[in-house]
């Protein structure tokens, strides 16, 4: 694997449902082509939405905090069933899902602390014990067993990156010299994670392979500056901003496509496709490219925002979130909904 800044290239230029209630939560149902909404509660808003590779299950959490906690309740959408589950965590920051879909990681207020930490939930094992103080960012494996993550010292107030094994025991992947975020993203696999490193005047992103021990970068644009967006879930691609614009790394060839004046924000697990947003306010809020064919396609035309994970595989499905009151009918409760655009 490559240990130097990835070369760059020009990326291609783009080419010119009903509702029921389901456990006291308005849900979207139906899986066709054109957008559905996920959530259609009346009482709040929701956001921080993720979907799963298959596109099947979709996780988001309430923006309304729950009285006495500080966080925040999450959800997760089976779509082809009609049905969401209420999750038994609350948190304050955006939840991960297993690519099964069957297991969510939030980064919970510590009961009676001002400090955070990560609660993990199984439908299977319930909730999993996992004792860490100052946790935050999680980020799933496909089957939920590894758990990426950062963690704060109490002492040098540094940050760490590690990887906990729901079976047993963890790996520390970075130890940092400062307390900035990591955003660790870890493969389907669980063997490599993405995380970047922030110093002064320096900002940098780099990829380890927890099969080898050895680590990837620092991945960098022209301007030596680089934040981490995602890593796919095959492992094979890590997006990164840097500057203006947006670079898709090649682990195999260790190469970079970039994607001028866009601010990418997530990408599918194969990593054949980037969900971003332009840079100005006309035209789209949120557009999904092939990146083999340079070809885009509108995922909202309305102001719109999305988190890491939002795209299925193959770009079938892009989950966002939305405050606007156009993009379905009948979207009449004026908050912020979670809304699925399929495209085939």
């Amino acid at each position: 694997m490559p240990t130097a800044a990835a070369a760059a290239t020009d990326a291609a230029e783009a080419v010119p449902g009903p509702t029921v209630a389901v456990g006291g939560l308005g849900v979207g149902v139906g899986v066709g082509v054109g957008v559905e909404r996920i959530s259609v509660a009346t009482d709040e808003g929701y956001g921080a939405a993720s979907i799963t590779p298959d596109g099947r299950s979709v996780v988001f959490r309430s923006l309304k905090a729950v009285a006495g906690s500080g966080g925040n309740e999450v959800y997760v959408h089976d779509r082809p069933a009609g049905q969401t589950r209420t999750e038994p965590i609350v948190e304050g920051w955006t939840p991960a899902i297993s690519g099964d879909g069957r297991q969510v990681a939030a980064t919970t207020p510590a009961q009676g602390m001002s400090t955070q930490r990560i609660r993990q939930h199984s439908v299977d094992l319930g909730i999993l014990p996992f004792s860490c103080g100052r946790c935050n960012e999680p980020s799933l494996s496909a089957d939920g067993r590894h758990l990426a993550f950062g963690v704060v010292d109490y002492i040098s107030h540094n940050r760490r990156v590690l990887v906990a094994d729901r079976d047993g025991g963890h790996q520390t992947i970075a130890s940092l010299g400062s307390g900035a975020p990591a955003r660790p993203s870890i493969s389907g696999d669980g063997r490599y994670v993405a995380y970047q490193e922030r110093a002064y005047q320096k900002e940098d992103v780099h990829l380890w392979d927890r099969t080898t021990g050895t680590a990837s970068g620092p991945l960098e644009g022209p301007d030596t500056y680089a934040s981490l967006v995602q890593l796919s879930d095959d492992g094979g691609k890590v997006v990164y901003l840097s500057g203006s614009d947006t670079y898709v790394h090649d682990v195999g060839s260790g190469t970079a496509q970039r994607v001028p004046n866009v601010r990418g924000v997530a990408i599918d697990p194969t990593g054949r496709h980037l969900l971003y947003a332009p840079h100005g306010t006309d035209g789209p809020s949120l557009v999904l490219r092939d990146l083999r064919t340079g070809a885009d396609q509108t995922v909202s035309d309305q102001p719109a925002t999305a988190e890491v994970d939002s795209v299925s595989a193959d770009g079938r499905d892009v989950v966002f979130q939305s405050a606007a009151d156009g993009i379905v009918p009948g979207d009449t409760n004026g908050k912020p909904d979670v809304f699925l655009r399929r495209f085939f």
